[in-house]
């Protein structure tokens, strides 16, 4: 294992909760304003995950006042406070890009649900 390696797993988040695109999630972010600092929420749908060690990333979609917005966070970044699950979504693909067409109840996604 080269220094590079040994690095990066240093800064890899563990307390990273299992999730795929489909999952509503809660972003908690750490925005900086001026001196002070603060935590900001950010709720919506994943719609990408993109897996590649320290770089991961993963691109979560909500609609504001009737406008989708797209936020992508970069997994282990020290501004990503938490991360929680509010819903796992029953999905059949890895990227959800179609829901950048739909609207209102046409861009639900069906949540899976354990018997």
């Amino acid at each position: 294992m080269n220094i590079i390696d040994r690095l990066e797993m240093e800064q890899i988040k563990k307390n990273i909760p299992v999730f795929k695109a489909g999952d509503t999630l809660k972003v908690h972010v750490k925005i900086v304003e001026g001196d002070k600092q603060r935590i900001q929420l950010f709720q919506g749908v994943c719609i990408r995950r993109n897996n590649s060690g320290l770089g991961s990333t993963f691109t979560v979609r909500k609609i504001s006042g009737g406008i989708g917005v797209e936020r992508i966070f970069s997994l282990h970044s020290p501004a990503v406070e938490k991360i929680e699950v509010v819903t796992i979504g029953r999905v059949r693909r890895a990227k959800l890009y179609y829901l950048r067409n739909l609207q209102g109840k046409a861009a639900r996604i069906r949540e899976k649900r354990y018997a």
